[in-house]
């Protein structure tokens, strides 16, 4: 059983991850159920095409419950919590039918460490494990959401649910580091295993019709942010970047696509920018040809983030075969990625004037932009692939199960 609380139909974001995971193991033959939210992510309102307090189906082989929860309307700590713990509630209150293994996603921390808590006072106590996406306490304190005190609260929360579980991954080496070095956790519990790059590469036809029919002549650099419009990304930087874009008259678009909590307060701030287009998501048809429209990938944090989080955005970014340019801090998880792939150029967050200035150098060296987006695809190709990722996950699941049984449950037939 798998809990999280974001799931197809969302997009982006930890969604397809959880996703890809369930109907993997499903597709190996394993019995999986998933608990979880009704669509809410990145618009931040549950979709209004559900209805209901709770629902069960099935889904690419896999039985899905969903369960009504908070949906804050502007995002704050509170909003966060009363989300987490409503979600909680209702999965830690629903019938489990005895698993031989329950793994939690986080985030959600607070309804995962309700759901550990559960397993630990169960009678036939089933094999939990957990998979980490987001560091909270790290996360309080980079995004300046909260004060140290609470970070060190959440810390504790995260050290406490994580050393309670059978077994632990994380994204990144970096995280792993964290855990037990800082949060207590056994080194022997804890494994890494990356997300996977689940969108297409672009086919260049379509990516051509995306480009004309959003009239982005071959003059034009376009440089695409996708994903979360949040906090954490600090877009008002990139629509600081494209007012200086006007006031020089280059030849720059700065392009955000999708949706978040910040997004109607980044139109406002950016009303009569020239040089700053919003779109709103598309289907996951059509999201490779965005990406491949593009002249330039953009990741964006706000300063003072660096290792709370690696965007899932990247993974998609390195398919895409397009250079990458990150406005994020020199120690944090994305410039080190972007370095390790060779996929790109980092500049300082909150530097509105060197991101334009290097958003207009790879538009302008051709050469250079191909050879970082060949990089980033042969890094896809050796670091990031689906079936290494989703094969190591089973076999985590398996050694988890192996802490409860000593040895694997076999698979249903």
């Amino acid at each position: 059983m798998i809990l999280g609380i974001n799931y197809d139909p969302e997009v982006t974001g930890i969604a397809p991850y959880t996703t890809g995971l369930a109907t993997s193991l499903a597709q190996r033959g394993h019995d999986v159920a998933v608990l979880t939210g009704f669509p809410h992510y990145p618009q931040w309102q549950r979709d209004a095409s559900t209805s209901g307090f709770r629902s069960a189906g099935l889904l690419d082989g896999v039985r899905v419950h969903r369960f009504s929860h908070h949906v804050p309307t502007r995002m704050s700590w509170l909003g966060r919590v009363a989300m987490e713990l409503t979600f909680g509630m209702q999965v830690v209150t629903s019938r489990w039918k005895c698993p031989d293994v329950i793994v939690c996603v986080t985030p959600p921390l607070l309804a995962a460490a309700m759901a550990v808590a559960r397993t630990r006072l169960s009678l036939r106590r089933p094999a939990v494990g957990i998979i980490v996406q987001d560091l909270y306490g790290r996360g309080v304190v980079e995004s300046g959401a909260g004060s140290h005190l609470v970070g060190r609260m959440m810390s504790a929360v995260e050290s406490a649910t994580f050393r309670l579980c059978d077994g632990v991954s994380v994204i990144h080496a970096g995280f792993g580091t964290d855990l037990t070095t800082h949060l207590g956790v056994d080194a022997r519990r804890v494994r890494e295993i990356r997300n996977w790059t689940h969108v297409a590469s672009p086919d260049p036809l379509a990516s051509r019709k995306f480009r004309d029919e959003h009239h982005w002549g071959d003059d034009l650099t376009v440089v695409l942010h996708a994903g979360n419009m949040g906090y954490k990304q600090g877009l008002e930087n990139v629509v600081a970047a494209a007012r200086l874009a006007d006031r020089d008259d280059l030849p720059v678009r700065f392009v955000l696509l999708g949706d978040g909590n910040q997004r109607t307060a980044l139109k406002s701030a950016g009303a009569g920018v020239r040089a700053l287009e919003f779109l709103p998501p598309v289907s996951n048809e059509e999201f490779p040809a965005a990406l491949g429209a593009a002249d330039v990938l953009l990741v964006n944090e706000r300063p003072g983030v660096s290792q709370m989080a690696v965007p899932s955005k990247l993974t998609s970014y390195f398919s895409a075969g397009k250079p990458i340019l990150a406005a994020s801090e020199a120690d944090g998880y994305t410039a080190g990625e972007v370095a390790a792939s060779g996929a790109g150029i980092c500049v300082p967050p909150g530097r509105p004037d060197l991101l334009l200035s290097e958003a207009s150098r790879l538009g302008g060296d051709h050469d250079l932009a191909e050879r970082l987006a060949a990089s980033g695809r042969r890094y896809c190709e050796n670091r990031l692939s689906e079936r290494s990722a989703l094969d190591r996950y089973e076999q985590w699941v398996l050694d988890l199960a192996r802490t409860r049984t000593g040895r694997p449950r076999s698979r249903v037939s």
